[in-house]
C-alpha cells in the first residue's frame, strides 16, 4: 500500500514482456529433441500457458502438430511460427513476440548466434541445450552486457548438459556446512545412445579446438570473478575411486565450467570451492578404449574430408528409437566434503540425452515463464537463474535428487 504522497513505480519493461503474445516458444520443434520437448509441453504445460511451436518449415510444423494432437487433442490449436535461424529479421520478430524462447536448433555455433542476439536486444529470456563451450563463451562476450540492460536471462546448457550436474552440485553444497571451503567430485554413469545433433556438435567443437581456446581466454579476461572467494574446476587424472568401486576418467565437457560459474555467482558455495568432473567406468579396458576412441575422433575432426565422412554417418535430427530410450538411464553421484562433513548424493533418471533432456528443457522453459525466481539477468547458469525452483519441478517430474550418505569426514 502506498503512503500519502508516494508514487507507484511501474516496471514498464516487465509489463511489456508480460503482454507479449506467447509465454514460451519452442524453436526447432520439428527436430528430434524438439519434438520430444513439444510432446512434454503438450502433456504438462498448464492450460494458462500460451505456448507455440517454431521452425523453418511450415509443412513440417503442421505435420508435427498433427502427431501431437493425436495424443493430446488440445495441441491441435497450438500456434505455429515460421522462423529461419539464419535470418536476423526473422528471429528478431520471433523474440519480440515471446517472453521465453527455448531453442533446440544446433549446432548452436552455426545456427544459434542470431537468436541469442535477438533475445538479448528484446529483453526476452532465452534457453538452449548447448554443450558447446565456444558458443557459450562467445555469447557471453557479445551479448551479456546487453542482456543485463534489457533484463533478458540467457541460460545455456539446459539439458543433460548441464542441468543434473549444475543442480546436483548445488544440491550437494546445500547438504554441507556454510562458510567453509568445499570440494565436490562428480561421477557420471549412463548406458544411453548418442543422437545426430549431439554427434555433430562434438565434431564441430573438436574441429575448432584452437578457436575454442582463444574464446575461452577472452571470456576469462572479461568475466569478473569474486575477489574474496576462490573457485577451481581442475581436470583430475585417471584414478580408481575405491569408495564407489569405479575408475574415474576426466570428462572434458562443458559441465564443470557451468558448475564453476554457479559457484562464482553464489556465496553459498563457500570461500573456496573445487569441482572435478569424471566419467565413472567399472572396467579398466573400457577406460582405455574410451580414451583411444575420443583421441581418434578428435584427430579425425581436424581433417575436413574425414570430418564430413563422420558427420554423414549419423544425420542431425536422428536419434535412438523409443524402445532403446526406454532401456536407457543415467546416474550422477557427487562426493562432497567440507567443514568436517562428507556427503554422497545422487541425481538419477531415465534416458539422459532425449527423454530426460526434453523434460529438463521443457520444465526450465516453464520455470522461467511462470515461477517466482530470484532477480537476475545477463548470461546466467541454470542454478543461478532457477535453482531450487527448477530442482523442485524436476523432482515432481520424476528425477531423483537424494542423499545416499551423510557422515563426519
Amino acid at each position: 500500500m502506498l503512503r500519502p504522497g508516494e508514487v507507484a513505480v511501474v516496471n514498464t519493461e516487465a509489463q511489456e514482456r508480460n503482454a507479449r503474445e506467447f509465454d514460451v516458444v519452442l524453436f526447432g520443434a520439428t527436430g528430434f529433441v524438439g519434438e520430444l520437448t513439444a510432446r512434454y509441453l503438450a502433456a504438462h504445460a498448464p492450460r494458462t500457458c500460451r505456448w507455440a511451436l517454431a521452425g523453418r518449415s511450415p509443412q513440417k510444423l503442421k505435420a508435427m502438430r498433427e502427431r501431437l494432437a493425436a495424443a493430446h487433442p488440445g495441441a491441435a490449436e497450438v500456434p505455429l511460427v515460421t522462423t529461419d535461424a539464419d535470418d536476423a529479421r526473422s528471429v528478431a520478430a520471433l523474440a519480440a513476440r515471446a517472453r521465453v524462447v527455448a531453442s533446440t536448433v544446433g549446432p548452436y555455433l552455426r545456427h544459434g548466434t542470431r537468436l541469442v542476439a535477438a533475445c538479448a536486444t528484446a529483453g526476452t529470456d532465452y534457453l538452449d541445450l548447448s554443450g558447446e563451450p565456444e558458443f557459450v563463451d562467445l555469447m557471453y562476450l557479445r551479448h551479456h552486457s546487453r542482456a543485463k540492460e534489457t533484463g533478458a536471462r540467457l541460460v545455456h546448457a539446459c539439458g543433460f548438459d548441464s542441468v543434473p550436474h549444475d543442480l546436483g552440485a548445488r544440491f550437494t553444497v546445500e547438504q554441507l556446512p556454510e562458510g567453509v571451503p568445499l570440494s565436490i567430485d562428480g561421477f557420471v554413469r549412463s548406458n544411453a545412445a548418442v543422437s545426430g545433433g549431439t554427434y555433430a556438435s562434438a565434431l564441430l567443437s573438436f574441429s575448432r579446438a584452437d578457436r575454442m581456446a582463444r574464446t575461452a581466454k577472452a571470456r576469462h579476461a572479461a568475466d569478473p570473478r569474486p575477489a574474496d572467494r576462490v573457485v577451481r574446476t581442475p581436470i583430475g587424472g585417471v584414478r580408481h575411486e575405491e569408495e564407489l568401486g569405479v575408475w574415474a576418467v576426466p570428462l572434458p565437457t562443458i559441465d564443470p565450467q557451468i558448475v564453476g560459474r554457479s559457484a562464482a555467482a553464489l556465496e553459498r558455495y563457500g570461500p573456496a570451492f573445487t569441482y572435478r568432473h569424471y566419467a565413472a567406468v567399472r572396467r579398466l579396458p573400457t577406460v582405455v578404449g574410451g580414451i583411444a576412441g575420443a583421441g581418434g575422433l578428435f584427430a579425425a575432426a581436424q581433417l575436413p574430408p574425414l570430418r564430413r565422412l563422420l558427420a554423414s554417418r549419423l544425420a542431425s535430427g536422428e536419434g535412438p528409437d523409443e524402445r532403446r530410450r526406454a532401456r536407457s538411464w543415467f546416474s550422477v553421484r557427487f562426493l562432497g566434503r567440507g567443514g568436517g562433513r562428507r556427503v554422497l548424493t545422487e541425481v538419477a533418471g531415465g534416458d539422459p540425452g532425449y527423454d530426460e533432456t526434453a523434460k529438463m528443457f521443457a520444465e526450465a522453459a516453464l520455470c522461467l515463464a511462470h515461477d517466482d525466481l530470484p532477480p537476475t539477468s545477463g548470461q546466467v547458469t541454470p542454478s543461478v537463474a532457477m535453482g531450487e525452483a527448477l530442482t523442485a519441478r524436476l523432482v515432481r517430474a520424476g528425477l531423483e535428487f537424494r542423499v545416499l550418505q551423510d557422515s563426519e569426514d
